[in-house]
C-alpha cells in the first residue's frame, strides 16, 4: 500500500550536478598547483595565481564544494529513505543548497585574492564564516526534523554517522572561528600562540574525523549493503565502531602538532588518542567489505562496486597509516614531508573520493528517474583512470616523503648535516612530476564522470522525472544483519 506522499529528490539532484562540477573543479586546481611545482614558471608572476594561493580553492574545492555537496545531497536521499517519509522543509532543504553554493563561490574568489584567515580548512573570513553556519544550522534542521518524522521507527546506522557529523561540525566550526572582525574582510582569532595552534588542530583534525570520516562513513552504511544485495555483515558491530569513533577522535589533533611549543603531554594524548582510533576504524572498514562475502562476483562487472571496495581498502591503509605517523619517533622522520601529503591524499583521493563517486553512481538512476547509468563503459573507464591516477599519486609522494625525511636528518661523523635542503628538493622534483601525471588522470575520470551523469539526465532534462512513492509500511530501506 502507498500513499500520495513522494520523495523529494529535487534537491538531491542540484546537490548531484553540483558535486560532479565542483569536483572538476577543485581537483582541476589541485592538478594546476602541481604542476607549479614543476614548473614554476606557471604562477605567471601573478600573484593570486600561485601555489600558496590557489592551494587553498584547492582544499576548499575539494573538501567542502565537491564533498559537501555529496554529503548533503546523499544526507537527503538516505533519511527519506530509511525513514519511509519525504523530506521535512522543503524550502529550507533549497536554502541549504542554494546558501552552499554562494559559501563554496564566495571562499574559493575571495582566498586567492589573500582574503583569508589563514586556518588551514578553515581559510573564509569572518563574513563566509557566518553564512557557513546559518546553512548548516539549517540543514542540521532538515535533517533532525526528517528523522522525527520517519515512519520505521528505528534509526539506521547511517543516520546515526550523518546525525554526528551534523553536529559535531557545527560545534567544531563555530568555536574554532571565533574572531573580532576588524574590517569586512579582515578578522583576528580570540586566542593567540599555542592556544590558537591547539583549537586550530583540535578542529583541523576532527574536520577530518567528522567532514571526511562520520559522514562518509555514513554513505558506506547505506549504499555499500544497496550495492551488495546483502544485509550488513554485523549491524551492532556498526553500533559499537559509531560510539568507539567518536569518543577517540575528538582527541587526536595534538598529533598535528608534534615537536612544536604544545605541551608534551598534550602531544602524548594525542599520540595516544590516534593509536587507539585504529580499532574503530579498521572495524567500519572490515565491517563494509565482509558485508561483501557472497557477493565478490560483482566486482567482475560492476564498477561500483569496485569504486567502493577499494575506497574500503583505502581507508583502512590510510587510518593505520594514520596511527603509525602519529607515533613519535615515526612522526620525526615524516613531519613536514611528502609522507604527509600521501597519506592525506590516499585518504582523500582513495577512501573519500571513491566511496562518493560510489554512491553518487549509485544514487544517480534512482533520483533522475533512470533504471541504470547512461554508460556502464564510460564507469568501468572512469574507475580505472582514477586508480591510475591514485596509485602514481600516493606512491610518488610516499617515495618523496621518505627520501625527504632521511635526507634531512643524515648527518656525519663531526654531527652535520650531509644534505643542503635544495639537494632534496632536487632529488623528489621528478616525483613531482609523477604526481601531477596521477592527478592528470584522476582529473580526466572525473569528466568522464560528468559526461556520464549528463547523459543519464538527458531524460529528465526533457521532461519532470516521474516522483517516486513513499511507502506506508512494509520492511526496512533495506536489509540488515543484527
Amino acid at each position: 500500500m502507498q500513499t500520495t506522499e513522494t520523495y523529494n529528490d529535487h534537491v538531491v539532484r542540484l546537490f548531484l550536478l553540483a558535486a560532479a562540477v565542483w569536483g572538476i573543479i577543485g581537483m582541476s586546481i589541485g592538478v594546476f598547483v602541481a604542476a607549479q611545482l614543476v614548473w614554476p614558471a606557471l604562477n605567471f608572476n601573478i600573484s593570486w595565481l600561485t601555489f600558496s594561493h590557489l592551494r587553498l580553492d584547492h582544499t576548499f574545492g575539494v573538501i567542502f564544494a565537491f564533498g559537501g555537496n555529496a554529503l548533503m545531497g546523499t544526507c537527503y536521499y538516505v533519511t527519506q529513505r530509511t525513514g519511509h517519509t519525504t523530506l521535512a522543509l522543503p524550502r529550507l532543504a533549497n536554502f541549504t543548497f542554494w546558501g552552499w553554493q554562494l559559501i563554496c563561490v564566495l571562499a574559493m574568489v575571495t582566498m586567492p585574492l589573500g582574503i583569508t584567515q589563514s586556518k588551514e580548512y578553515a581559510e573564509p573570513e569572518w563574513f563566509i564564516d557566518i553564512l557557513i553556519a546559518l546553512v548548516w544550522v539549517s540543514f542540521g534542521a532538515v535533517f533532525f526534523a526528517t528523522l522525527a518524522r520517519r515512519r520505521i521507527r528505528h534509526i539506521y546506522v547511517a543516520n546515526w554517522y550523518y546525525g554526528a557529523f551534523i553536529i559535531a561540525v557545527g560545534l567544531l566550526h563555530i568555536v574554532n572561528n571565533l574572531a573580532l572582525p576588524v574590517s569586512l574582510t579582515k578578522s583576528y582569532p580570540i586566542y593567540s600562540g599555542v592556544v590558537d595552534a591547539m583549537v586550530q588542530w583540535w578542529y583541523g583534525h576532527n574536520a577530518v574525523a567528522f567532514f571526511l570520516t562520520a559522514g562518509f562513513l555514513g554513505m558506506m552504511y547505506y549504499f555499500v549493503p544497496r550495492q551488495a544485495q546483502q544485509p550488513l555483515w554485523s549491524y551492532r558491530f556498526s553500533i559499537v565502531n559509531f560510539w568507539a569513533l567518536i569518543s577517540v577522535y575528538m582527541w587526536a589533533g595534538s598529533h598535528h602538532l608534534m615537536y612544536t611549543a604544545l605541551p608534551d603531554w598534550v602531544q602524548s594524548v594525542g599520540m595516544a588518542f590516534s593509536l587507539v582510533l585504529l580499532m574503530p576504524s579498521w572495524g567500519s572498514a572490515a565491517n563494509g567489505l565482509l558485508t561483501f562475502n557472497g557477493s565478490w562476483h560483482k566486482l567482475r562487472g560492476d564498477p561500483v562496486a569496485k569504486f567502493m571496495v577499494v575506497a574500503l581498502v583505502f581507508y583502512g591503509a590510510s587510518t593505520f597509516e594514520g596511527s603509525m605517523m602519529a607515533i613519535k619517533s615515526v612522526n620525526a622522520l615524516s613531519h613536514y614531508t611528502n609522507w604527509t601529503v600521501a597519506h592525506v591524499h590516499s585518504g582523500a583521493i582513495g577512501w573519500v573520493a571513491m566511496i562518493t563517486i560510489a554512491s553518487l553512481y549509485a544514487m544517480a538512476p534512482r533520483v533522475l528517474g533512470q533504471m541504470e547509468m547512461y554508460s556502464r563503459k564510460a564507469m568501468e573507464l572512469h574507475f580505472w583512470l582514477h586508480l591510475a591516477g591514485l596509485l602514481l599519486y600516493v606512491i610518488s609522494m610516499w617515495t618523496a616523503g621518505v627520501t625527504e625525511g632521511l635526507m634531512w636528518r643524515a648527518t656525519d661523523a663531526n654531527g652535520a648535516l650531509i644534505y643542503p635542503f635544495i639537494a632534496s628538493l632536487l632529488t623528489v622534483k621528478p616525483l613531482y612530476a609523477i604526481r601531477f601525471a596521477g592527478g592528470v588522470l584522476i582529473v580526466l575520470g572525473m569528466a568522464v564522470m560528468a559526461w556520464n551523469l549528463w547523459r543519464t539526465a538527458a531524460d529528465a532534462r526533457k521532461r519532470p522525472v516521474a516522483p517516486i512513492p513513499v511507502p506506508i509500511s512494509g520492511p526496512a530501506a533495506l536489509p540488515v544483519s543484527h
